[in-house]
């Protein structure tokens, strides 16, 4: 269940798009106490459909795109606040319009939503699911509409987000779950160490570098503006998380060129981090104990 098969997910994707970049974020794996509530929560304020489900478990996705694994354990415990793991998974919606749609969708349901800002190369809308585990709705802007620096990163800022103005542009229609063409954009970690995270991404993983915040990187391939960021705002100096924690028990990050992901495994390794080789997948525990599968 955990890696549902499918055909090229990115062939219908314009070739700017973040799926459609040399590596990308295909599916992130949540371990949850009350696998019904979160469920019911996915499909019903996310618009996500389940694709399969068990007793233990579910997949959800976006029009036969597996997005989301859900499971539960008995002996799971809550993750603390500060533990390394999941900021919020980020769902990319096809345009502002369907942004707006979802946005009216969860103010209607008397969805409480945590932040809303306008970061120059997208617009984003912020919350949770029942059990605390962040989620961003977003939009990106049009790439002719991003301003890069000499030295290869992108501007991003945090400003406000005027959400009357996109509640307004809303289409009134009856809401029907995300719209096809909806992925995930990008997974936001929290980490122990900045440096460490640029040695991880940068340095073994290959993903360029291109921005930063006080306390935050955020890096990518096919410049776009972040496929994973990584920060320390809660987290810094925090331990490894426990296997039996709930939160982010792993995500996949999708390459397209095979020979990458050999050359990865490879540093990966020289530089004492175990990968476990099945065919076209390979599978890891990060430097914070957050897994992470690479798949070709």
């Amino acid at each position: 269940m955990e890696h549902l098969t499918t055909s090229d997910p990115a062939v219908d994707f314009p070739a700017d798009h973040a799926v459609s970049m040399p590596t990308y974020v295909e599916r992130a794996h949540l371990v949850v106490e009350d696998l019904p509530m979160v469920l019911a929560w996915y499909q019903r304020i996310m618009g996500l459909a389940a694709l399969e489900t068990s007793a233990s478990g579910a997949v959800l996705g976006v029009a036969g795109r597996p997005l989301l694994t859900l499971t539960s354990a008995g002996n799971a415990a809550r993750a603390p606040r500060n533990a390394p793991g999941l900021f919020h998974v980020a769902y990319l919606v096809p345009d502002r319009r369907e942004l707006g749609r979802w946005l009216a969708h969860a103010l209607d349901d008397g969805i409480r939503l945590q932040g809303a800002s306008d970061h120059l190369v997208s617009e984003a809308i912020y919350l949770s699911d029942p059990e605390g585990n962040g989620v961003e709705v977003y939009r990106d802007r049009p790439r002719k509409e991003w301003t890069y620096h000499p030295h290869g990163t992108v501007e991003m800022k945090t400003l406000p987000l005027d959400l009357q103005a996109l509640y307004d542009e809303a289409r009134q229609d009856e809401w029907r779950g995300l719209a096809e063409g909806s992925t995930i954009g990008h997974i936001h970690l929290q980490v122990s160490h900045l440096p460490q995270a640029d040695a991880f991404f940068r340095d073994l993983l290959r993903l360029d570098l291109m921005a930063r915040y006080p306390g935050a990187s955020f890096f990518a391939t096919g410049k776009y503006h972040h496929h994973i960021a990584a920060n320390i705002w809660n987290s810094r100096g925090a331990p490894k998380r426990e296997g039996r924690m709930t939160g982010l028990r792993e995500y996949t990050l999708r390459l397209r060129d095979p020979k990458n992901l050999t050359a990865i495994s490879d540093r990966l390794e020289e530089a004492g981090i175990p990968v476990r080789r099945e065919g076209d997948l390979h599978s890891l525990v990060d430097p914070w104990g957050i897994g992470l599968t690479l798949a070709a």
